[in-house]
């Protein structure tokens, strides 16, 4: 990409447009706008950085446009909250005393952040490391495949927080119960797509692994799971965004840690500056694990 294709781009104009927003009076004053002004900041100098080493344009415009919109949805907060006054500043606090609760509170979110992910990672990869195997077997048995997959959607069609009460029956502690949990919501999407994927692998790649007199283990991990992979991926796409809404749930109800009871919390109290940034936080640690698992597919697929 040429220098003008890099850096001269509309996104800069909007970066513009966003701080002098923030800059101009209004009819309202916001004491911790300096941080509001860091993050343009912050983000403007990261934009200049990504688009003098990204070498594919494609992955260049999807970030700038992600840039621009953050950079769009800033400048609107500002108007209608400090500058214009159009919101009630009590539910929708200026964005620059968002960032300055988040700076003031970022060692309570990094804890209840640990908490929630860890929960989520021991849940899923359970899930993860039963489903897969144990859809590879009974798919690889074309008649057992085709039960279990009615008794798959049966099992799948049952919200998992229901199982809840019998958790807490049965389970010590409240992450037990939500390990539990999350284990369920991620176990039948896994299992259902793994089976769907090893059924639709085409008979000839079947029949000539048979030729060849391949042995079970080699069949089920060699030939079947890579050329599941695909259709895998989508149900661990499907059982982690279910998980962290499970999750997040079970934690408003019942946690006492957790980004979910940060946001419970706080909300009880009134406080929707706190509220704000903890929506603002599971947001963007949901983004950042499915970024991670893209990543993650798109490496183990490269083959493809």
């Amino acid at each position: 990409m040429t220098a003008k294709q890099r850096f001269l781009c509309p996104v800069h104009i909007l970066f513009a447009i966003a701080l002098a927003i923030v800059l101009i009076p209004g009819k309202g004053t916001d004491k911790y706008g300096v941080y509001l002004v860091g993050f343009l900041l912050i983000l403007e100098a990261l934009t200049l950085a990504v688009s003098a080493f990204v070498k594919k344009k494609p992955s260049l415009d999807v970030f700038l446009d992600i840039i621009g919109f953050l950079y769009v949805f800033l400048g609107g907060w500002t108007l209608a909250t400090v500058k214009l006054k159009l919101l009630r500043e009590a539910l929708f606090p200026p964005f620059g005393t968002i960032l300055h609760q988040f700076v003031e509170d970022r060692d309570k979110i990094a804890v209840n952040i640990a908490s929630s992910v860890g929960i989520i990672i021991q849940g899923f990869l359970l899930a993860v490391v039963v489903a897969i195997p144990l859809g590879l077997v009974i798919a690889s048995n074309l008649r057992a495949g085709n039960a279990a997959t009615y008794i798959t959607k049966f099992f799948s069609s049952i919200p998992p927080i229901v199982y809840i009460p019998y958790g807490i029956a049965l389970l010590p502690t409240f992450r037990s119960v939500s390990v539990f949990v999350i284990f369920l919501a991620s176990f039948w999407p896994v299992f259902a797509s793994t089976m769907s994927g090893v059924m639709s692998v085409d008979k000839k790649v079947l029949d000539s692994a048979k030729v060849l007199n391949v042995s079970k283990p080699t069949m089920l991990f060699e030939i079947l799971l890579p050329a599941s992979l695909g259709q895998i991926f989508l149900g661990c796409n499907q059982g982690l965004s279910v998980s962290f809404i499970l999750l997040t749930s079970a934690e408003m109800i019942g946690a006492r840690d957790g980004m979910g009871y940060y946001v419970k919390n706080y909300s009880d109290f009134g406080d929707y500056t706190r509220t704000i940034v903890g929506l603002l936080v599971i947001g963007g640690v949901v983004i950042a694990v499915t970024f991670l698992v893209g990543r993650l597919q798109k490496f183990l697929l490269r083959w493809r």
